[in-house]
């Protein structure tokens, strides 16, 4: 096959590379970057898709963040392939922040005392474990909202900026070029 590899990989080497890239994690947000600069659409509609990503990257939903970011991006009028490039913004490293600050916020919001001493997960787990998760999940919930709205503004500002720049330049280096051969025929 075509761009198979010849050993494939174990399962432990693909989930160190899940969690851990090859290169580096500045690569990787380079080429996210990369990725969300050139779609070709308006800085407004990819800045809204980027930011529902982020949005739905708070959850503490990990299995649905893409589907989440697609139908918000599409719901919104903002780009889904910026949503779906929007959701690694969530990742190993973001994920805990993000969920102690949503479940601090929930607890506020809640009025709850946000002190959950102890949670026994050892015995009869399968018959009474929504009773002892949902006193976590609950304040997370709630205060996910909060916490990704606070994300949305931030990375749909800072999105459209990057994004207006970049085409902005981009525009720029394609008008040069074109003068340049438009001078180099006349030259002939």
């Amino acid at each position: 096959m075509l761009f198979k590899r010849r050993q494939a990989e174990s399962f432990w080497t693909k989930a160190r590379v899940h969690l851990w890239p090859r290169r580096s994690w500045s690569r990787s947000t380079r080429y996210v970057k990369h990725r969300v600069t050139r779609i070709n659409a308006t800085p407004h509609v990819i800045a809204l898709g980027f930011a529902a990503g982020c949005f739905i990257s708070a959850t503490p939903f990990v299995g649905f963040h893409m589907i989440g970011a697609a139908l918000i991006a599409w719901m919104i009028g903002g780009s889904i392939i910026a949503g779906l490039l929007g959701t690694f913004v969530g990742n190993p490293l973001t994920y805990p922040f993000f969920w102690f600050a949503s479940f601090k916020v929930g607890t506020v919001i809640l009025g709850t005392s946000g002190t959950h001493t102890h949670t026994d997960f050892s015995g009869e787990f399968f018959s009474s474990s929504w009773d002892k998760i949902w006193p976590i999940l609950k304040p997370t919930i709630v205060g996910c909202v909060p916490v990704g709205l606070v994300l949305f503004a931030i990375f749909y500002f800072a999105t459209r900026w990057a994004v207006q720049v970049y085409q902005e330049r981009r525009k720029q280096r394609f008008q040069l070029r074109q003068l340049q051969r438009d001078q180099a025929i006349g030259a002939q």
